[in-house]
């Protein structure tokens, strides 16, 4: 009997030794496989492709102060750090309801979570945006405490899929739920100079808004879609052509991170969405519950301080954070994307 030839699939190899596009970085796309790399790039202060490093989590835990028998809400589940943090406070006694309106990131993290021994018993995740918190307090009952990290996650900021980022090539998407409302591009092609230049300055204090809504709505009524990642930034490059050459290069790439933000913000209806947040969480909370909320801009942040200042006036909430609280210099050398952070807290009478 001859003996049959074996194939073997082999992996595509890939020029040089460090793979730039997001596909093709196989080990950090798979970490569970290659925790010597991770580990390395983690060391140079790098946050892995595809995953997501949780800021300030001992802040967070300090003030949260969980119990076992507590019940809790994670308001962005994303990668799960935080979740995975808070769960391991309650030793396998309470309960925490998560939520985030990324399908897709969802069911991974729900899956890594599963497989590190957090099931349904201790943990429910609901593919809801944060301000739908109050469709599941009956089944919930009050919460002990909660937490929201407004920020977006690495996972989606390096998919170049998802279209948040201005560095890599992509559809101008900017959806966080990417089944639900307008795309980036699609919701360019409705505003007026004037109603894009207002939303760049509200959303993100963008001091070259004017110039910058010019060039795309003069693009657009040319003809001419802007419906990829590059094609704005190049917009937003040509936009800035009049400043010397020494400040262009920072220049655009600032304005750049700005713009991309403001439509995100605006895509996703973020502000109103906290907004709806802030004006329910109050009857959410048992007597005693305690309150974490980490944003990452100062639009957000204002919200958060009105709504906590205005509350602890109406005798609701009995504490709430003076300052912000911002991450050591230490975690921001290790993970530079903590650098923008604010932490405010607040507690239910």
């Amino acid at each position: 009997m001859e003996e049959q030839e074996k194939t073997y699939k082999r992996r595509k190899r890939y020029k040089g030794t460090h793979p730039k596009k997001f596909e093709e970085k196989y080990k950090e796309l798979q970490p569970e496989k290659y925790p010597d790399t991770i580990e390395h790039v983690m060391q140079k202060g790098i946050t892995p492709v595809g995953m997501h490093r949780s800021i300030m989590v001992n802040e967070i835990l300090d003030f949260l102060s969980i119990q076992p028998g507590q019940t809790g809400f994670d308001g962005t589940l994303g990668y799960g750090g935080h979740t995975k943090e808070m769960l391991e406070q309650l030793k396998g006694e309470g309960k925490i309801y998560a939520f985030d309106v990324d399908g897709i990131e969802l069911e991974k993290t729900k899956k890594r979570l599963e497989d590190a021994g957090y099931g349904e018993n201790i943990l429910q995740v609901n593919h809801l945006n944060f301000a739908e918190v109050d469709q599941i307090i009956e089944e919930s009952g009050l919460f002990d405490f909660a937490l929201v990290d407004l920020g977006v996650s690495s996972m989606q900021i390096d998919n170049p899929k998802r279209g948040f980022s201005y560095k890599t090539e992509g559809p101008l998407d900017l959806r966080l739920d990417s089944e639900r409302g307008t795309s980036a591009a699609d919701r360019l092609k409705e505003l007026t100079k004037d109603e894009l230049q207002g939303m760049l300055w509200e959303n993100s204090d963008e001091p070259y808004a004017e110039e910058i809504a010019e060039a795309v709505t003069r693009e657009i009524k040319k003809g001419n879609s802007v419906d990829t990642t590059q094609k704005l930034r190049q917009i937003i490059e040509d936009a800035l052509s009049f400043l010397p050459e020494m400040e262009r290069k920072e220049a655009v790439k600032k304005s750049s991170q700005r713009s991309f933000q403001a439509l995100r913000i605006d895509v996703n209806s973020e502000l109103e969405v906290l907004y709806q947040f802030l004006e329910k969480l109050p009857k959410v909370m048992n007597h005693g519950g305690r309150i974490a909320v980490l944003t990452f801009h100062s639009g957000e942040d204002r919200l958060v301080k009105k709504s906590f200042k205005r509350l602890k006036r109406e005798r609701i909430y009995s504490e709430i954070s003076e300052n912000v609280i911002r991450p050591s210099g230490e975690e921001c050398n290790r993970n530079s994307r903590a650098r923008s952070t604010k932490m405010r807290w607040a507690i239910k009478s």
